[in-house]
Parts: C-alpha cells; structure tokens; sequence
C-alpha cells in the first residue's frame, strides 16, 4: 500500500480506513465538527488498532511455542501484515489530519 499523497485530492479530505471493492483508496470531505461517516471512520480505526494490538499478542505467543509448525508461523505472519497495513493506514490518515508529512514526501 503506497503512502504518498494522492495529487487528485485536496489535503482537506481525510483518507478513511478502507479502500473500494477495487482497493483504490476513498475519503471524505469531512463536515466540521465531524458527522455519522467520520464518526463511523473513527470507530473503524479504533476496531483496526485494537485487532492490531490483539494480532501482535498472538504473534508474540506463537513466535515463543517452539513447537509451532509452518502452518502456525504462516497464519500469524498474515495476520500479522493486515494489521500492520491497517495500522499504518491509520497513522498515515491521522498525521494527514495533523499535518504531518511523510520523509518520502520530503525527499528523504
């Protein structure tokens, strides 16, 4: 998932937390003060992050289990990058929301 900033839109749309049944990403033009799709947005990102936080106790118990088998290894590795992916997502949508630029963004 690419991390730069889309040129066809301005920065006052926030990136939500999921993508078109095609995976192009999809934003809002947030009303001030929020409304029902950015508070639907918030609580989305929140159930990513807290899953994230799940996933990586899992991984954690799996990766301690010597006797786990490649099967094992393989079910948390995925697990493992969705919730990284969702949770860079989340963070790349709130520092946009912040102001913050990415490095890549700089040139870095």
């Amino acid at each position: 998932m690419s991390m730069e900033k889309d040129p066809l839109f301005p920065d006052d749309l926030r990136l939500l937390p999921w993508v078109t049944d095609t995976g192009k990403p999809c934003y809002l033009s947030a009303a001030p003060g929020g409304g029902v799709l950015s508070a639907l947005a918030d609580r989305t990102e929140n159930r990513q992050l807290r899953a994230g936080a799940e996933v990586l106790c899992e991984a954690r118990r799996v990766l301690a289990d010597p006797a786990a088998g490649a099967l094992a290894l393989r079910l948390t590795l995925t697990a493992s990058a969705r919730a990284l992916a969702d949770t860079l997502r989340v963070a790349h949508s709130r520092g946009l929301r912040l102001g913050a630029e990415d490095e890549a963004d700089q040139g870095a």
